[in-house]
């Protein structure tokens, strides 16, 4: 399902690890809760659009909430329980778009015009192919974006870019992970936590 690093284009691949919220369950003692560490990987496709994996590692899986696969669709709120999510930024323009991966197979694309400010009549005309797999120890989540459903920007513009996830445990609470999260309560929606680039666009070739 998900490409090795041997098997994956020849393009260049980013790869983090995320980490809980302060507020987040256990997130004060390293290695006390369920997830043991939680790393996404994104990429653009040569063929356009973009990849994006998330991998759970060294974790109790038995302990989460992983949703029973569905039809492909699109849902709405799917952070309610266990989903990874993707925020995409245009430099210097206060628009973005969230998307939202359920192991399930489902999914969700929205658009804002500033933080919180969702687009109104905003639908997706493509939709990402998703593949999930797990074990007792691990979890993986690979999301393959059509250009189509990437914000529109000019050649040579790249894309700022969070990278998050909502873990749901079955003792009923959830964890919020992120590269870099708001300080005060969790919001993947806060600009400023758009550190990464993602590098969609062609550039001509010396």
């Amino acid at each position: 399902m998900s490409h090795s690093p041997s098997e994956r284009p020849k393009v260049p691949t980013i790869t983090v690890g995320l980490r809980p919220h302060p507020s987040s369950p256990d997130a004060a003692v390293a290695g006390s809760g369920p997830v043991g560490r939680l790393l996404a990987t994104m990429y653009a496709a040569p063929e356009g659009g973009a990849v994006f994996e998330f991998r759970l590692d060294d974790s109790r899986i038995d302990r989460l909430v992983v949703p029973a696969p569905q039809p492909s669709v699109a849902a709405d709120g799917l952070w309610q329980h266990t989903c990874f999510e993707v925020f995409l930024g245009v430099p210097g323009e206060p628009t973005y778009r969230e998307y939202n991966f359920s192991p399930s197979g489902q999914w969700a694309v929205y658009a804002f015009q500033g933080w919180r400010q969702r687009v109104d009549g905003f639908a997706a005309e493509q939709a990402p192919e998703i593949q999930c797999a797990h074990d007792a120890g691990s979890l993986v989540l690979e999301a393959r974006v059509p250009a189509g459903l990437l914000p529109a920007v000019p050649p040579g513009t790249d894309l700022q870019v969070s990278l998050a996830a909502v873990i749901e445990r079955k003792d009923g609470q959830l964890e919020y992970w992120a590269v870099r999260h708001a300080p005060a309560q969790p919001d993947f929606h806060a600009r400023d936590t758009f550190v990464l680039t993602l590098a969609t666009a062609t550039r001509s070739q010396p």
